[in-house]
């Protein structure tokens, strides 16, 4: 898409209508399932099943990379990685990388981010992990055209985060969960933001590791009742619960920080979009963090509360390669005219890391099926999601599925 082109058109059509507020609630490693309104019953979930009850709730929505700055640079550009200049894990998004803070400040909207960025230059000496990467200053210019920016590069702080940008010269640590601190410097900003209609993005480190991690008071469930699923081989089962005890803790933890932030808005002027970059193995098929292709990697919760559109599922196949576009739509004042048929989904390098994908890959997905392509184009995963959804069956060497596979290959 051709944002500069389709931002102007949209707005110029529009000249006389206020449009709503937007606010943006992206986390990390939050699975599509993992939710009350999803049918989830170990996730306690409370604002989040109140907002779908008001909001288009997209089924079937996708990361179009499993990996943190792959997805983060897809979903502010509207392009895929590479082609928006994230190719490995250590790359930042470019300075001249055109996103959609630049296209609704155009259109008179003020913008903010707060949180988690995970697109600014990572120096391999600095631990991935710690205090010394949570306090990495992004530079003004590597902010993804934000007018207000308060956040942090990384460092998987999930207590006491340090904090700097636009107000703070210099990284400052906050008391407190991390969730409930950059929930509430953003609803500071969002209560004294007058005049024009904004658009902030609110980042959340959590749920993601460390697990064990405290959890704003919210204690870890007991591992031994929690339900796996039946791709959870037994060898994983132990770290498997060990790791969900923890994980359902920040997800409980984290819904009531967007909670608050959520009652300090005027649901009548706010559009409200909930996301995850990503997702998590948590042992299903013996396999656990990002960058796999499977569902528990790559599909994503995606909510969307815009005022006057109402509630319903959307069962096509969409991409966070798409929320630009459903953004400017809402800009504009205009809901999607289109249901997507395929997404497109791929890990552009192997990240160095414990416990990733091991292989570069690319695929499609659709709502009922799902081809996998490994590094050298030939099918590596072919899955019938209507009639297995949990993924146990690979019909990548079935020959009765041969003419499907070389249907879905032209999408890749």
């Amino acid at each position: 898409m051709d944002f500069d082109v389709e931002v102007a058109g949209r707005f110029a059509r529009f000249p006389s209508m206020t449009p709503p507020n937007i606010l943006w609630v992206l986390t990390t490693q939050w699975r599509a399932r993992t939710c009350g309104y999803a049918g989830d019953a170990e996730a306690r979930t409370p604002a989040l099943d109140a907002l779908a009850a008001e909001a288009v709730d997209f089924t079937q929505a996708v990361t179009p990379h499993p990996f943190g700055p792959f997805a983060r640079a897809a979903l502010l550009t509207g392009r895929p990685s590479p082609e928006n200049g994230v190719r490995d894990y250590y790359d930042p998004l470019p300075p001249d990388a055109r996103t959609i803070a630049h296209e609704l400040a155009g259109g008179g909207f003020s913008t903010a981010f707060f949180g988690k960025w995970h697109l600014a230059e990572k120096p391999r000496e600095v631990p991935l992990v710690g205090e010394a990467h949570a306090r990495l200053r992004v530079a003004e210019n590597a902010r993804g055209g934000f007018a207000q920016w308060e956040g942090f590069e990384g460092g998987f702080q999930l207590n006491d985060p340090w904090l700097h940008g636009t107000a703070i010269a210099e990284p400052r640590r906050f008391a407190g969960y991390q969730s409930d601190v950059v929930c509430d410097r953003a609803a500071d900003w969002l209560a004294g933001a007058k005049g024009a209609p904004w658009f902030c993005v609110v980042s959340l480190e959590p749920p993601h590791p460390p697990y064990d991690a405290p959890a704003s008071g919210v204690s870890p469930r007991d591992p031994a009742k929690l339900l796996l699923p039946a791709n959870v081989p037994a060898e994983c089962e132990d770290k498997a619960r060990r790791e969900l005890a923890g994980y359902h803790a920040h997800i409980e933890a984290t819904d009531r920080a967007i909670g608050r932030l959520l009652a300090k808005l005027d649901p009548n002027h706010c559009a409200v979009v909930f996301t995850s970059v990503h997702g998590d193995m948590h042992g299903a098929h013996g396999l656990f963090r990002k960058g796999w292709p499977h569902e528990e990697s790559i599909r994503v919760p995606l909510l969307v509360r815009v005022p006057g559109w109402g509630s319903r599922k959307d069962g096509g196949a969409w991409s966070l390669l798409d929320l630009p576009e459903i953004t400017l739509g809402i800009a504009a004042q205009k809901a999607p005219d289109a249901k997507r048929e395929h997404a497109r989904i791929s890990m552009p390098s192997v990240v160095q890391l414990p416990h990733q994908c091991d292989r570069v890959w690319r695929g499609v997905r659709t709502a009922e099926r799902k081809l996998v392509l490994g590094p050298e184009g030939a099918p590596w995963l072919y899955f019938d999601l209507s009639e297995d959804p949990v993924e146990q069956s690979n019909l990548a060497e079935d020959s009765a599925r041969a003419g499907e596979m070389l249907r879905l290959r032209a999408l890749c």
